[in-house]
C-alpha cells in the first residue's frame, strides 16, 4: 500500500510489443489480490483497439480491467485508445490527436497515491509516445519502479539487456524482470534463461 503522499505500484514494460507484458501484469494483479492488496491496472497508452457501442476498446486493456476484484470504468484503465495497431504516435497523429504524457502520469500518480497499480506500458522502452517523450518518459514521470518483461526467442539475449541498461541509464530503479516463455518447444528456452541470469 502506499504512505500519503507517495506512490506504490510498478511499471509494466517489455523487450518488444508481444513479449507478455499482460500475462506478467495480470498475473501480478492476481497474486496482489490473494494476498489481500488493493489493486488498480492501468494500460495508459493502447494502441490496436476495436469499436464497440462504449467506444473503443483494447483487449488487453480489458483483460487487466477484469482481473481486477473491482473493475473501474474502462477509461480509468485506458485512457488513451487509439484504434490502429501501430506506433502510438503515429496513430494519434492519424487522428489529428497528441498523446498528454504529463497527463497520463498524473493519471498514474493519483492511482498509485491510493491503491497499489499495475501499469502495463506499450511495446517496448523506446516506443515513441508524443513528441521526443517515449515510454521511458512516462514510467520515469510516473515515479514507478520498473518490471522487464522478457519474450523468450531468438534475439531476446541482446535485446533483454540494451532495455535493461537503457532503464538504468534514464535513471529509473529496475525492480527486477520476468522471463516469459513464447515457445514452449524451443529447445533452447532454459539455456537462454540461465544466460539472462548470469547477465541481468
Amino acid at each position: 500500500m502506499s504512505r500519503r503522499g507517495a506512490v506504490a505500484g510498478i511499471f509494466v514494460t517489455g523487450t518488444d510489443t508481444g513479449a507478455g507484458k499482460t500475462v506478467v501484469a495480470a498475473g501480478l494483479i492476481a497474486a496482489l489480490q490473494q494476498r489481500g492488496w488493493p489493486v488498480a491496472a492501468m494500460k495508459p497508452v493502447a494502441a490496436g483497439c476495436r469499436r464497440t457501442a462504449e467506444g473503443l476498446r483494447n483487449d488487453d486493456a480489458e483483460l487487466l480491467r477484469e482481473a481486477l476484484a473491482e473493475p473501474p470504468p474502462y477509461e480509468a484503465v485506458n485512457p488513451c485508445a487509439l484504434e490502429a495497431a501501430a506506433a502510438p504516435h503515429l496513430v494519434a497523429a492519424e487522428a489529428g490527436r497528441v498523446i498528454d504524457v504529463a497527463g497520463l502520469a498524473a493519471a498514474i500518480r493519483r492511482t498509485a497515491a491510493q491503491r497499489f497499480t499495475v501499469v502495463e506500458g506499450a511495446g517496448g522502452w523506446r516506443v515513441p509516445l508524443a513528441g521526443s517523450a517515449d515510454v521511458a518518459a512516462l514510467a520515469r514521470e510516473s515515479g514507478l519502479p520498473v518490471l522487464l518483461v522478457v519474450g523468450i526467442q531468438l534475439g531476446c539475449l541482446s535485446a533483454a539487456q540494451l532495455s535493461a541498461e537503457a532503464i538504468r541509464a534514464d535513471g529509473v530503479a529496475l525492480a527486477g524482470w520476468v522471463a516469459c516463455e513464447l515457445d514452449g518447444a524451443d529447445p533452447r528456452r532454459a539455456q537462454q534463461v540461465a544466460s539472462l541470469e548470469a547477465r541481468l
